[in-house]
């Protein structure tokens, strides 16, 4: 379950906006890519989707019209081009999405989760290969120093899939309906060109709590009765 009071980037590796912005991210706002917690988004499988369903969620899909698949094409090229970027357009064909998200999961608890997330992404968007074949994920696996079979197999894995439910879960519970996606308690940003509003929305906040001094306790106050900070609940 998310954190609800860290902030948070739902981010898909499927995704040409959600690297177009993870880019962004690294080479313009590195101060606050270090503060985010980083939640893979991706379109679950039927059997992912049964046992979502099974736990109250339902994932936020709508399948994409032509007239906007051809919009994204040139928008994506056009944006790409302007970082100085050359997509390679992967063809997808019967993806299935844990492939590479739930071998993100085995990365992450191996330390790897950054360097699997740029490999993956340079995989798909600049080389063109298929992250859903599960050989892909596996060279680069083994291409950072870790267990390719473990990470080839993390989707086939019920504790693994297990953990994608509830980063699914996740999804639902943040009211997140596309990505790049980004949290930070009441407030909601969607999309690459909104980057720099939450960016700057988070360094707003955190200088704010950087500043507060720390809370003194006050002279004959019972230490029995509610120990929480001044100001109610938060």
């Amino acid at each position: 379950m998310a954190d609800r009071a860290a902030p948070r980037f739902y981010f898909s590796l499927r995704s040409p906006y959600s690297w177009l912005a993870y880019r962004q991210l690294l080479e313009h706002h590195a101060d606050v890519a270090r503060l985010l917690q980083w939640k893979p988004f991706w379109e679950p499988d039927e059997g992912s989707a049964r046992a979502l369903a099974a736990r109250g969620g339902q994932f936020p899909y709508s399948a994409m019209s032509k007239a906007k698949h051809l919009y994204v094409l040139q928008d994506v090229a056009r944006l790409a081009r302007a970082a100085g970027l050359s997509p390679t357009w992967p063809v997808d064909r019967d993806p299935v999405w844990e492939v590479a998200h739930l071998a993100y999961l085995v990365a992450r608890d191996r330390g790897q989760g950054p360097a699997y997330i740029e490999a993956v992404y340079r995989a798909r968007w600049q080389q063109g290969r298929d992250i859903c074949d599960p050989a892909t994920i596996g060279e680069i696996g083994s291409e950072l120093g870790l267990d390719g079979t473990e990470l080839a197999g993390a989707w086939r894995d019920e504790r693994r899939r297990e953990q994608g439910v509830g980063l699914l879960l996740d999804v639902c519970r943040d009211g997140v309906f596309g990505v790049p996606f980004f949290v930070h308690g009441h407030s909601r940003f969607w999309g690459v060109d909104r980057l720099t509003e939450f960016a700057e929305h988070l360094r707003s906040r955190t200088a704010l709590a950087d500043r507060m001094p720390e809370p003194v306790a006050a002279v004959g106050l019972d230490r029995g009765g509610d120990q929480g900070h001044a100001g109610g609940c938060g």
